[in-house]
């Protein structure tokens, strides 16, 4: 198991919790001793975006969507079943999950502990994590479950097309439900400038550079040039990110805590749901492990990047989406031992792409 994250896991993605604490410590200080960089920074604006904050989402999200083939998508008749599941316990399931989970702890059980406010803030950042399923980090965790790479793709291909037509709805739905009202225009602006504008960009860069140099250029030495680079600009992100949510975090450092026990919950319970509905429809182990690995985890690069468009980067729903950074990657690890330790459950016989 341990040679096989070696081989699955890069360097900075296998560490990120220890990345994203040090630069939480990092931008904290920078906050509380610097606080003339954060203050510059802000100033960077244009259209409502903080344009230092947009570049290095870019710079996260465009290798990502290099590597989505949406002519796998035709391969969805190979398992449809598979499909089906993972996409529902993403989208059926899971943003619904969310939005309980973090009500009943934000609202209720934590409720001495979180004002009323900012437990409203920190149920609209689970909220935008819960409705966003994973799209990048998904290709590693199937990797370490031996996972159905075919299937892992498709899905993968689905997830992007579906956040274009279901995201704006169900965050308004949901948010609507928790009595807080965002502007259509403003969610659409976010999709388009965070999902649509990248996932073109790197569907035209795949598209050209295959065509000029072949799949086997593309995948072996051209997407390689761009490993560490979407951790790097999500470090960078965090860094600017907590330098503006410092004052909250050395004020109430609990709140961090509080905030990853809804966000964990949901994690292990969509990944145990959508794991235990493929061993009740008698999937292969290569599916049901992508499949729930896939329900479980988050796009919270996606998540992030909305929240700072909505609310600008010292919200506090920024700071409950960038804890799902730093819970999402320990969690997602447990869960794909677990699921390596249980492949017995499943039949023998995998499906094979």
């Amino acid at each position: 198991m341990e040679q096989e994250k070696t081989q699955g896991i890069g360097f900075f993605e296998k560490y990120l919790t220890v990345w994203v604490l040090l630069c939480m410590a990092a931008g904290i200080l920078i906050g509380k001793f610097l606080p003339g960089i954060p203050d510059v920074l802000e100033k960077f604006q244009y259209a409502g975006q903080n344009l230092p904050i947009a570049i290095l989402i870019w710079i996260m999200i465009f290798p990502m969507m290099m590597k989505i083939d949406f002519q796998s998508i035709k391969n969805v008749r190979k398992n449809p079943l598979g499909i089906l599941i993972s996409s529902g316990s993403s989208w059926l399931i899971k943003p619904f999950l969310m939005f309980g989970l973090a009500t009943l702890f934000f609202k209720v059980i934590f409720q001495p502990l979180i004002p009323a406010e900012l437990a409203q803030d920190f149920v609209t950042g689970a909220v935008l994590l819960g409705v966003a399923p994973c799209t990048a980090m998904v290709f590693v965790w199937s990797h370490l479950t031996k996972g159905d790479p075919a299937h892992t793709l498709v899905q993968v291909s689905v997830n992007d097309l579906l956040i274009l037509v279901l995201f704006v709805p169900l965050v308004q739905f949901l948010l609507g439900v928790n009595g807080v009202t965002i502007p259509w225009d403003t969610l659409f602006f976010s999709i388009v400038l965070f999902v649509v504008v990248p996932l073109v960009g790197g569907a035209l860069t795949r598209f050209l550079m295959i065509k000029k140099k072949g799949i086997e250029y593309f995948n072996e030495r051209f997407l390689p040039k761009f490993d560490g680079v979407t951790t790097l600009g999500l470090l960078l992100t965090l860094i600017i990110i907590f330098s503006f949510q410092g004052d909250i975090i050395l004020e109430q450092p609990l709140f961090v805590l509080l905030i990853a026990v809804p966000l964990i919950l949901q994690n292990v319970i969509s990944a145990t749901f959508t794991y235990l509905i493929c061993k009740w429809t008698k999937q292969p182990h290569n599916i049901a492990a992508p499949a729930s690995l896939i329900a479980a985890s988050d796009f919270f690069e996606l998540s992030v990047a909305v929240a700072i468009t909505l609310l600008g980067p010292n919200s506090p729903v920024v700071l409950a989406c960038t804890v799902g950074v730093l819970t999402e990657v320990p969690v997602m690890l447990l869960l794909v031992k677990f699921i390596n330790k249980t492949k017995g459950w499943f039949p023998q016989n995998e499906l094979q792409n």
